[in-house]
């Protein structure tokens, strides 16, 4: 899904996306359950993903 299919989906701009991808914008709750939505996820799973990424990082430290 490019970004501005999921910019679309969740009614924000395609920068938005573009800018939480790179680290310079952190969503709130309400945007991540948008986010969620319109990659057709559950938050649950979302949050799994972010996890694996975390224990990711603490590993390389």
């Amino acid at each position: 899904m490019s970004q501005e299919d999921l910019a679309h989906e969740c009614n924000v701009d395609r920068s938005y996306i573009s800018m939480i991808e790179v680290g310079r914008n952190e969503p709130s709750v309400s945007k991540i359950f948008d986010l969620c939505k319109g990659l057709n996820i559950k938050p649950s799973d979302f949050f799994k993903l972010i996890e694996v990424e975390y224990e990711k990082v603490r590993e390389s430290e």
